[in-house]
């Protein structure tokens, strides 16, 4: 059955009025329940069959899945003629220009026909719509014989040119599929993959120079792939300032409104690298001009990132000494269902983190309870990386609770299901941690003692703090706070300090 509920979620409170007025007009009967329908499942959290007997007083199956299926249609051309009405600036123009030139040539209006494709031209040229400018090249081309003042050597030459550029564009999108492709492999099927490789070999075979990437389309599939980059290696200071320098190259770019999608990607991606490398300030200046973004368009991607955005705001706060306003800022977010699952099940992480180290662990075990689903499923939803860390989390959180009955069998299942993985991918510390967490919850007066903390100091291969993951150091955070005998939020914050 198609989702319903996931397709208007994505509407923004303008959508949803524009939709009611279009279906009101389209009517024709007084007695259609489509605007009921939309109202039904957009307001209220009810079953097919409770929204079917709202609507018939019965549960009259067919007349209601008939229904939904006249509701889904509009909504496909409600959305198709909202595009196509959006579309109406640039690449319109262009369009409404080549079909003008070319009823001209037909009728052997040359002159007339070749300005208005000059026109056409400098607008294509200007916004590197490289399919647009192969349609006026081509029809200028076709119809040169007819204009002796014009060279065709250079119309051929500008053809070529235009070609290489639109087949690296083409090129790119393929290197982009095939990286975001293998993402998917490492992240959700835990794969072992050497991605730097992988990027070279992938970049050489489709002949991509990433020099010679153009337009705005190409600039945030580049930053994506660096992007992946640093989420595989961990190492995000490396990207910090190609992302800084090519977002402010952008900011004069005239086809910013056009892209605005992937204008909010890219500053988003920025925002979540500087993050990720402790600079929060610098990451809540990104943050507010993708909430800025996010407005445009009568808040048209609004819903698209909303979740992403509350996240890594309230992360930023949270790391930044506000943890009360990082908790208010994700509290309503879990009130309701939302369609992307993955930015959902983090923003869950992430409370029940901030819960933890805050020490309200009722409200953590309460949050948690809500994870009923298999490691299996998790995976394959928000990628193995997560599900270690909701695992890691819960032994924690039972060693608090002193529920040291769970806590054997939790870490045997970790050890079990991910040692092999952490090995294979150099990240055997997680184990040596759990080694840590496991001597504290056996012999917890051990771990005060000076032998103890030069173990620990010993058994770690330590980077700088600055290049450290944020969320290791959290990790960290937790047994150093037992070796020293201090709250958790302010070893935390103190660790972050000496970056």
């Amino acid at each position: 059955m198609t989702n319903l509920n996931d397709i208007i979620s994505t509407f923004s409170y303008e959508d949803q009025q524009r939709f009611v007025t279009y279906l009101d007009k389209k009517n024709k009967r007084s007695d259609t329940k489509n605007i009921q329908l939309f109202n039904l499942i957009l307001n209220h959290d009810l079953s097919s069959n409770d929204i079917c007997i709202k609507l018939y007083g019965a549960l009259k199956k067919d007349a209601y899945h008939a229904l939904r299926k006249r509701l889904y249609q509009s909504i496909i051309d409600f959305i198709a003629n909202s595009s196509l009405q959006e579309e109406n600036s640039i690449d319109m123009q262009i369009i409404k220009y080549i079909l003008a030139a070319r009823s001209f040539l037909k009728h052997n209006q040359y002159k007339v026909a070749y300005k208005i494709l000059d026109k056409a031209e400098v607008l294509a040229a200007e916004h590197f719509l490289f399919a647009l400018l192969n349609e006026i090249y081509h029809t200028k081309i076709q119809y040169a014989h007819n204009m002796p003042s014009i060279s065709m050597n250079d119309l051929i030459k500008s053809f070529e040119i235009n070609q290489k550029n639109y087949q690296l564009e083409d090129r790119l999108n393929i290197v982009y599929a095939k990286i975001k492709q293998t993402l998917n492999n490492i992240a959700y099927k835990g794969e072992i993959i050497d991605f730097q490789t992988l990027l070279n070999e992938t970049l050489e075979e489709h002949n991509v120079n990433i020099k010679d990437c153009m337009s705005f389309k190409s600039i945030y599939q580049l930053v994506t792939i660096i992007s992946i980059s640093a989420f595989v290696s961990k190492n995000y200071l490396k990207i910090e300032s190609f992302l800084i320098h090519t977002y402010k190259s952008l900011s004069t770019h005239k086809n910013l409104e056009k892209q605005l999608f992937y204008h909010i990607q890219i500053i988003y991606a920025t925002a979540n690298t500087l993050f990720r490398n402790k600079k929060f300030k610098a990451s809540l200046h990104y943050l507010q001009l993708m909430h800025k973004h996010m407005h445009l368009q009568k808040k048209k991607y609004f819903n698209t990132f909303k979740l992403k955005y509350y996240l890594l705001l309230a992360l930023n706060y949270n790391y930044s000494n506000k943890q009360h306003i990082a908790i208010e800022t994700l509290e309503p977010l879990i009130a309701k269902k939302h369609p992307n699952t993955e930015s959902f099940l983090y923003i869950y992480l992430s409370l029940i983190t901030f819960y933890f180290q805050k020490g309200d662990l009722n409200k953590a075990v309460s949050l948690f309870s809500k994870f009923y689903h298999t490691d299996q499923w998790y995976t394959e939803k928000a990628g193995k990386e997560w599900v270690i860390k909701k695992n890691l989390i819960e032994i924690l959180l039972h060693i608090e609770l002193n529920n040291m009955d769970l806590v054997e069998s939790r870490i045997l299942s970790f050890k079990r299901s991910f040692t092999n993985y952490l090995k294979s991918i150099n990240q055997q510390r997680v184990i040596t941690y759990l080694g840590f967490v496991e001597t504290y919850y056996k012999t917890p007066e051990v771990v005060t003692s000076n032998k103890f903390q030069s173990h620990v100091d010993t058994s770690f291969d330590w980077v700088a703090v600055h290049q450290e993951d944020i969320f290791v150091i959290s990790f960290y955070s937790w047994l150093k706070g037992k070796m020293k005998n201090e709250d958790l939020y302010s070893t935390t914050l103190d660790l972050l300090k000496r970056i």
